[in-house]
């Protein structure tokens, strides 16, 4: 049952001065469905009706001021609540259900030694499956916190710990914050801890990847302090909670949540062994990422969901800045050129697209809001955000937004205040801006044309830009670069006469590039000549944006990767092109009977790099992409039995399990040896690696088991399911799995209108990464018109929207 924005609204206006008391039984995690909670919600209201949001409850007691409720008015999701007074203490109790899905009360037991981790992942529409509470961000609320646990494990919440003695923990009551970020983190985790800047800090793991935090302890501390003081030196309003504590968690659906004072990471971003430095600077930018949302989404909270983009989009931007100018992690804009913004512009031109900033009624329900934390609100947002700054100038950006921080503190605000804000630090016409970038969809292209021999620049579009442009001789030689202003008007350039000219070439606006035909050719011919990386990895951009859109054939592309990838030397552009071509491009593109071959080409140009490089972060990326392209398997089995490939890179447990699932799909590995790589890596990654890997295999047998333990079980993982997908689908077994397309299309929506929100955007991730035929398509179409849940349908929509595109 999703809130609407009208209930949201009106009851907004009913409620005021709340607070929360949350106790917490976890006492029987191992041996128990459920939880025991109690809480106590102390409110005043003008009216005498309103709801609480508690999900799934049993055993339900509900006592409203003093006065035990004989039988509580609820219906699975909402406890009616009557004869209110204007002060009122409402005390709800109830066992909830353990979720094995990332949404609620998480359990997860560790395969590598048994261990049991309880932890409650919030988020939209999700604190109701925790405890009983108003669950919306306009109110926001102090939370008080008892848990009951294991006495031998560390419980940690949002608020510093108070008092713990003989299983049970008292929390610091925390500031007003909006219960969709309250979390709780409960097991035997390692933790590595400090103070700095008269907080306590802390990081924290699972005890079997103990090793691993020890080994990164030293950087992931270097990079919380040189973050938080950057914001410090950045922002006005000081850190607004009592603590720091960051947790790497199984299971979680977000990358990382920035639950306030306790962030949530997935423990994915904990590497066994092995941790290269893209994503060492990856890692660095997440941090730097939820580290800003204590500022952007917990001190300051939109008011409804249609400032997404007021929290997500400033923290993407704030992310990527702060990882590099605070802690020191060069090309993080690197990365976003290459990998997240190409994402933005496929997103930005398809139906479902969005404003950064809709209009409310845009957004009517919370289902519907879902769908919009997309790579609209966070990589548009995030490049939108980076040319507000680059036309303001970097003084008057953060003076605006220190006005809004400051104003709204522990409150909520809207797109309307941010404008107020900045208005008020600005000469610039700010209104003007917000209607041409926040308030509408689509992109502008950037044209380079030629009057004879001088270049000049046009744009397509309706808005101002102010971008760096970049002149290069033929060999792609740097001849001079400066910066523009782009409206209704062309830009000459007199001066670069016979040049290569390239706009946007540090990536400072969102928009489409294209080049005339002299540039084209000579960046088509000398692409990795070319020195600087940014505007290489905008310039790759483009070529994954000209065969998206059919300016380019995927055989001119896949030439592209076959010359330059080789000789690639960013590993954050490797691996860019690398998963834009075998994720995107030859799964969408390559017609079946072709798709092999396409491979062929990527682990020609892998083995070329190889050859090419002695650089060690080059060298690894090239050898996973090898080992998920290449088909000379006795050359893979060596690597399995040597423990190294044959140019001596270390077979990692990443790349070993990449080796082992190729072997998979070219059945040439044995159930046996399979079992002995799954006995040889007992972890949870593991034992992941090990069911994408069975499912892998081309067999019949193989596929029907996959995918029974898919759908067979409503208690399947998150993570398990997507591993599974992740096996099933294989382009060089289209006719293989053809079945499978039409099951999925059954399938899927029943499980999502089981399962919820989270699940539902694990479905939508699990979509056949194979070339559909027409026939194949037109099912998704059918699909699509019968009963489908709101976030799957968002997804299903533009795979059906895609794909539409590229048979028309």
């Amino acid at each position: 049952m999703s809130l609407t924005l009208g209930e949201a609204r009106a009851r907004a206006t009913l409620i005021s001065d709340l607070s929360y008391a949350v106790q917490l039984d976890l006492t029987e995690a191992s041996t128990s469905p459920t939880f025991g909670m109690r809480t106590t919600v102390s409110f005043r209201s003008s009216w005498p009706e309103t709801f609480l949001e508690l999900a799934a409850a049993c055993d339900l007691e509900v006592t409203v001021n003093g006065e035990a409720l004989a039988r509580p008015s609820y219906d699975g999701h909402r406890i009616h609540l009557t004869d209110l007074r204007e002060s009122n203490v409402v005390v709800v109790e109830a066992r909830l259900p353990y979720v094995t899905d990332g949404d609620g009360m998480h359990r997860f037991a560790d395969p590598a030694d048994g261990e049991l981790y309880v932890s409650a992942y919030c988020g939209m529409d999700i604190a109701q499956r925790v405890f009983a509470c108003f669950d919306q961000n306009d109110l926001k609320a102090p939370i008080t916190l008892q848990v009951r646990a294991e006495p031998t494990w560390t419980v940690l919440a949002n608020g510093a710990t108070a008092q713990e003695h003989e299983g049970t923990w008292e929390f610091a009551t925390t500031a007003p914050i909006p219960v969709a970020m309250f979390v709780v983190c409960a097991g035997p985790w390692h933790s590595v801890r400090w103070e700095h800047a008269g907080l306590g800090f802390g990081w924290h793991a699972r005890r079997s990847l103990a090793a691993e935090l020890e080994r990164d302890a030293a950087e992931l501390r270097s990079t919380t302090q040189n973050c938080f003081d950057h914001y410090g030196t950045l922002f006005d309003e000081p850190y607004p909670f009592d603590s720091y504590d960051q947790v790497f968690v199984p299971g979680q659906n977000w990358g990382a949540l920035e639950t306030p004072g306790c962030v949530t990471y997935r423990d994915e971003y904990l590497p066994r062994e092995r941790i290269t430095q893209l994503e060492r600077t990856r890692r660095a930018v997440v941090i730097a990422h939820e580290m800003a949302h204590m500022w952007f989404g917990n001190l300051v909270t939109m008011r409804w969901w249609e400032d997404t983009w007021l929290q997500e989009s400033f923290a993407d931007y704030m992310g990527y800045r702060v990882a590099q100018d605070g802690a020191g992690f060069r090309g993080t804009l690197v990365w976003h050129e290459s990998h997240r913004k190409p994402g933005a512009y496929e997103a930005d031109e398809r139906p479902s697209t969005h404003a950064v900033a809709p209009a409310a009624d845009a957004v009517p329900n919370v289902d519907a809001a879902f769908t919009n934390f997309d790579a609209i609100s966070y990589a548009k947002g995030n490049s939108v955000l980076r040319q507000l700054a680059t036309w303001l100038g970097d003084e008057e950006f953060l003076a605006g937004l220190n006005q809004h921080l400051t104003r709204h503190r522990f409150g909520n605000a809207t797109l309307d205040d941010f404008v107020e804000a900045l208005d008020a630090a600005s000469s610039r016409d700010v209104r003007g801006w917000v209607k041409e970038w926040l308030r509408t969809s689509g992109f502008d292209a950037l044209i380079v044309k030629r009057d004879e021999d001088v270049p000049y620049l046009v744009r397509e579009g309706h808005r101002h830009h102010r971008l760096r442009v970049t002149a290069y001789d033929e060999a792609m030689r740097e001849h001079g670069s400066r910066m523009v202003d782009l409206a209704a008007a062309p830009v000459r350039f007199d001066d670069w006469a016979g040049l290569v000219v390239v706009p946007n070439s540090h990536g400072e606006t969102f928009a489409r590039v294209r080049l005339d035909a002299e540039s084209t050719e000579a960046v088509d011919g000398g692409l990795c000549d070319l020195h600087d990386d940014l505007a290489r990895a905008v310039l790759w951009a483009a070529n994954f944006d000209r065969v998206r859109s059919e300016e380019i054939t995927p055989d001119d592309y896949l030439d592209l990767v076959a010359r330059h990838l080789p000789t690639e030397h960013d590993a954050a552009i490797l691996d860019a092109v690398l998963h834009r071509t075998l994720n995107a491009v030859v799964p969408r593109q390559v017609e079946p009977e072709r798709a092999a071959q396409a491979l062929d080409v990527v682990a020609a140009a892998c083995r070329a790099g190889l050859a090419s490089t002695i650089e060690g972060q080059l060298v690894l990326a090239f050898t996973r992409g090898l080992a998920v392209t290449d088909r000379d398997a006795q050359r893979l089995r060596g690597w399995l039995s040597d423990g190294r490939t044959d140019h001596g890179v270390p077979l990692d447990p990443t790349t070993r399990w990449k080796v082992v699932r190729r072997l998979a799909q070219l059945d040439a590995i044995t159930e046996s040896d399979l079992a002995a790589e799954e006995a040889d890596d007992p972890t949870a990654a593991g034992r992941l690696a090990a069911a994408t890997a069975r499912a892998a295999r081309p067999t019949p047998a193989a596929k029907e088991a996959a995918w029974q333990a898919m759908v067979g079980d409503d208690q399947v993982s998150n993570r398990m399911f997507e591993a599974l997908a992740s096996g099933l689908w294989s382009v060089e077994h289209a006719d293989l799995v053809a079945p499978y397309v039409a099951r999925y299309f059954r399938a899927a929506p029943a499980i999502a209108e089981r399962r919820g929100q989270a699940f539902s955007q694990v479905l939508g991730r699990a979509f056949p990464r194979v070339h559909l035929d027409q026939a194949q398509i037109a099912l998704l179409g059918e699909a699509l018109t019968g009963e489908v849940p709101t976030v799957l349908r968002r997804d299903w929509q533009d795979h059906y929207d895609d794909l539409v595109r590229v048979v028309e």
